[in-house]
This record gives C-alpha cells, sequence and structure tokens, in this order.
C-alpha cells in the first residue's frame, strides 16, 4: 500500500500560498489507516516504550490507535485550556508569532519512555515543544513519529538530534 497515494494536496489551505498534506482520504481508507499504524509500529518495535504521547489533534488519531496496537499507556498534548486538570505549559515560537501547548501534570511518570506521535512534521516547533513537556514531566523522549514529513521545512534538524520517524516524505 502505498500511503501517499492517499494523502490530497489542498491549495492555499489555511493561507494563501500553502499546499496542505489532507490526510483525512488515509484515514478513510481502512486498509491504509491500518497500514500507517503498522508501519509507525515496525518503526519503533526495537524501542523500550511506556507511552505514547498524541499531539492535538491529528496527533490523537495515529496516536492513541498506536497505542492500542501496541498496548501502551496513551496521553495528550493540547492546546491552552482544553485539559479539565492541572497543567504543565509550554510556549514555543511559531513562523509568524508564539503558540502554547499543554500537558497534565500527571500524564508523564518519571522515568517512562515516551514516543511523540503526530500526523505532519513541518517545522520542528511544536513536536519540539512537546518534548520538552514531556521531558519536564520526568519522560524520557525515545523517539518521535509522523506519518508525513515536510523535509524542506527542516524540522527534523530543530529536534535536537532525537530520533524521528517519518512514513512520506515531502
Amino acid at each position: 500500500m502505498e500511503l501517499r497515494e492517499r494523502i490530497r494536496d489542498v491549495v492555499d489551505f489555511p493561507h494563501e500560498g500553502i499546499v496542505f498534506k489532507d490526510i483525512t482520504p488515509l484515514i478513510a481508507d481502512p486498509v491504509a489507516f491500518r497500514t500507517a499504524i503498522d508501519r509507525l509500529a515496525e518503526a519503533i518495535s526495537g524501542e523500550d516504550v511506556d507511552r505514547i504521547v498524541g499531539i492535538e489533534a491529528r496527533g490523537f488519531i495515529f496516536g492513541s490507535a498506536l497505542a492500542c496496537v501496541m498496548g501502551k499507556g496513551f496521553s495528550i498534548v493540547r492546546k491552552p485550556g482544553k485539559l479539565p486538570w492541572r497543567t504543565d505549559r509550554e510556549e514555543y515560537s511559531l513562523e509568524y508569532g508564539k503558540s502554547v501547548l499543554e500537558i497534565h501534570e500527571d500524564a508523564v511518570q518519571a522515568g517512562e519512555r515516551v514516543v511523540i506521535v503526530d500526523d505532519l512534521l513541518a517545522t520542528g516547533g511544536t513536536a519540539g515543544a512537546a518534548s520538552r513537556l514531556v521531558e519536564r514531566r520526568g519522560g524520557v523522549v525515545t523517539s518521535l513519529a509522523f506519518v508525513v514529513e515536510l523535509a524542506f521545512l527542516g524540522g527534523r534538524e530543530q529536534l535536537e538530534g532525537r530520533r524521528v520517524h517519518s512514513l512520506v516524505e515531502y
């Protein structure tokens, strides 16, 4: 199964000049979705992992399925004000401004080995912020896993030498 065939380009979304990589056709196709989850599991199979952490929102789709298949706990990183309990937060830079991510204080236990999952790696800002949150909570980020990587944006290099897995590269 060629996953790239199930990823649709949407021109000028969300802004003019952007070509958005839409993974909704991939998750709508049960064979493609299962293939993506199986390939993510295979990519991290050699790692000693306790927990999967998914980044809002599409990271929840892939991360929760991956955690289920692997029999691991699943925790979430969200935008501010979306988590109901005590949180830790990380502000990070975007191309044109700043943003914030939050995680529950008890989402990761000290010493837990964590794989962070999202649908797409672009500049690395969001994934880097999620990594810092996990590490501040005492977790050890073993790697980060993505369905799509926009390699031309250099996100992998921004992740401070962390191990990165991606299934489809543009």
